[in-house]
């Protein structure tokens, strides 16, 4: 009797427990703290860029990977965000003129939405072999 009573204590404790595991994942599912944003190409299929939107203490962060295949030339990836304050719009660049992936982070606060392009250039600006702008967050949709 006593075995049965522990057994079925242990499988109580163990259903409570994965009942847990599950309405935790659940809301970690749910919670949109940070938002995917898929492969963005050059024109010329020689520069990638990919990564995702966080939301950090003072506002959102664009976090991601650059990758250049090329070897001669750098890669671009141009940040551009709306102001929430103000309603301009601000570029940021970032550059990786090393074959192979380099990893960037840039905060841009309050925004009412986030585009990204990417292109070819120079280890001054970029040149040309630019993708479209692509949309990667937009507040409230």
């Amino acid at each position: 009797m006593r075995i049965a009573a522990r057994v079925l204590t242990g499988m109580a404790a163990a259903t409570i427990a994965l009942a847990a595991l599950a309405a935790q994942g659940t809301a970690a599912a749910a919670d949109p703290t940070s938002w995917k944003w898929g492969g963005v190409h050059s024109t010329d299929g020689k520069a990638t860029a990919w990564g995702r939107v966080v939301v950090g203490q003072s506002g959102l962060i664009v976090k991601g990977y650059l990758d250049d295949t090329y070897g001669k030339g750098c890669s671009w990836v141009l940040i551009r965000r709306q102001s929430a304050q103000n309603g301009r719009w601000r570029t940021h660049g970032v550059y990786n003129c090393v074959p192979g992936t380099g990893s960037f982070s840039k905060s841009v606060g309050g925004v009412l939405q986030i585009r990204v392009q990417v292109c070819r250039g120079n280890a001054t600006r970029p040149v040309g072999k630019c993708s479209r702008w692509k949309t990667i967050y937009t507040q409230g949709g």
